[in-house]
């Protein structure tokens, strides 16, 4: 059987040529692009962590993907990464308060030429190019993430810029994806939309070695952006007390600098039992350093399915949670919760972590958790149905902008 590839317009084809006799039969390949992440393969967050896993997936279910990135974000050697996702890297302006709009608009500026049938839209603040994306007749689907102008990380320009996005998206995707269901709650409260819930997924791996220097269940860990709505400066304070009884090892960094990535290297220099890594970009260190840890601090505030935490249950990992009503979503009624302070913290974690039958119900029960609702084949499963939906409904019309 001999397989063609036609171009017809914007439109890419393959035609299935039968023997003679037999009649032809052509079936067409949908376009995405995917717009509002730092690239293919790209390490840095949750929304490309999970372009890591969908891209390739759509691949795989007829569709051909298109990912726009920045320039210097992406590893183009990494071994998995997959040759039918296509990478188109932009232009912008990289600082923290301009960055996501001006990437944004420049990738939004190349999609127009290229007419996808849909664009994935990862961020609100994106909304503010939908109604160009609309006039092309590009359907959208944006993943609104967190209520980003909640963070304390962002000044009050800042948040009305996030706010005034939302309500764009609000008003011009045609659809939106909501990462849990307070979020979706939370868009039908503030802006009469209820999306379609996709959280985010984690790996199940197998035993992993323990990171040198350390013993199984033999330290404490947090891995997060150095934001203050992560807990981050309240844990850093209970951290001092927790070394005192176990090791400590903290990841992430804020990416520009700043106090708290002062603070956490001064700590880390006066005290051995503490031990920062910085950003870990290699999946595969990071996941035996949830694998072996005796609990894992979940301090994150303002998000709703939390990628790191779905990854830390996927690996069997003891947690000790903010108690917010997301991450009690996430991990249910057996999860561990404390209060946002540094007396809750430590008092939450060293209880956890020194009672052995404790950390093994808590193990069980988050890995049960994420293999009945937080798995990555159901997630892009999920994001292939929504693509797929808007496809169907036809190009989208510039009088309804």
């Amino acid at each position: 059987m001999k397989v063609m590839r036609a171009r017809n317009k914007d439109r890419l084809l393959f035609a299935w040529v039968r023997p003679q006799g037999q009649g032809k039969r052509v079936r067409r390949v949908k376009s995405v692009a995917i717009i509002g992440t730092r690239g293919y393969p790209s390490y840095y967050g949750g929304f490309e962590t999970a372009v890591r896993k969908i891209a390739p997936y759509l691949a795989d279910h007829d569709w051909d993907v298109t990912v726009y990135g920045r320039p210097g974000s992406t590893l183009d050697a990494d071994p998995e990464r997959d040759p039918r996702v296509h990478s188109v890297r932009t232009r912008g302006l990289e600082t923290k308060s301009v960055s996501t709009l001006s990437y944004g608009l420049t990738a939004t500026w190349h999609a127009l030429f290229h007419k996808p049938d849909v664009a994935l839209v990862m961020n609100v603040a994106n909304g503010y190019f939908l109604p160009l994306l609309r006039a092309r007749g590009i359907r959208t689907i944006v993943n609104v993430d967190g209520i980003e102008w909640d963070r304390a990380k962002w000044g009050r320009v800042a948040k009305a810029v996030f706010r005034a996005g939302a309500r764009a998206t609000a008003r011009f995707a045609d659809e939106i994806i909501c990462d849990s269901d307070e979020i979706q709650r939370r868009w039908d409260r503030d802006f009469g939309r209820r999306g379609v819930f996709i959280p985010y997924g984690g790996d199940v791996v197998a035993q992993l070695p323990v990171e040198p220097g350390f013993q199984h269940r033999g330290y404490v860990l947090v891995v997060a952006r150095f934001v203050p709505e992560n807990t981050i400066p309240e844990f850093v304070e209970a951290a001092a007390e927790i070394a005192r009884i176990l090791p400590v090892i903290i990841v992430g960094s804020s990416g520009y600098g700043g106090p708290l990535e002062a603070q956490v290297a001064q700590l880390a220099e006066a005290d051995p039992n503490v031990t920062w890594l910085g950003h870990v970009s290699d999946d595969r260190r990071l996941l035996a350093l949830w694998q072996h840890a005796a609990v894992y601090f979940h301090g994150h505030s303002v998000g709703g399915t939390n990628p790191t935490l779905v990854q830390a249950m996927a690996m069997g990992t003891p947690v000790v949670a903010r108690d917010t009503v997301y991450n009690r979503e996430v991990l249910g009624a057996n999860g561990h919760f404390c209060a946002p302070v540094p007396s809750a913290i430590h008092a939450a974690v060293v209880a956890l972590a020194s009672d052995p039958r404790a950390q093994e119900k808590a193990s069980r029960d988050n890995f049960a958790r994420s293999r009945e609702s937080y798995t990555w084949e159901g997630v892009c499963a999920s994001y292939d149905e929504a693509l797929t939906a808007l496809v169907e409904k036809g190009p989208q019309h510039a009088h309804s902008v």
